[in-house]
């Protein structure tokens, strides 16, 4: 798949979420295209958002879930710079810090 392709099927995904009328359908969704290991990097990918999000340290964070710092760093970076979209919808999941 080109990037160029890709860009288009994340576009039509995003498009589709945001039609979704109810949380229960969204997850419904989720479970159904995503494998159970993909289900399980993402929750753990939001777990350390989360975490983040709190004010967890990054180290007590790398112990808690088992996770190298490298992409404890990455999440940190998102909720920082990341996008403006990113970083909206975990305000509004987890509060403003």
């Amino acid at each position: 798949m080109t990037q160029s392709e890709r860009e288009i099927m994340i576009d039509e995904l995003a498009a589709a979420f945001s039609r979704l009328e109810d949380a229960g359908t969204a997850a419904d969704f989720i479970q159904a295209i995503l494998t159970p290991r993909e289900l399980e990097k993402i929750a753990l990918r939001w777990r350390l958002i989360k975490l983040l999000h709190e004010g967890q340290s990054q180290r007590h964070i790398a112990e808690e879930l088992g996770i190298s710092l490298c992409k404890i760093t990455r999440g940190s970076r998102e909720l920082k710079k990341g996008p403006a979209g990113f970083r909206k919808v975990v305000e509004q999941t987890f509060g403003r810090k």
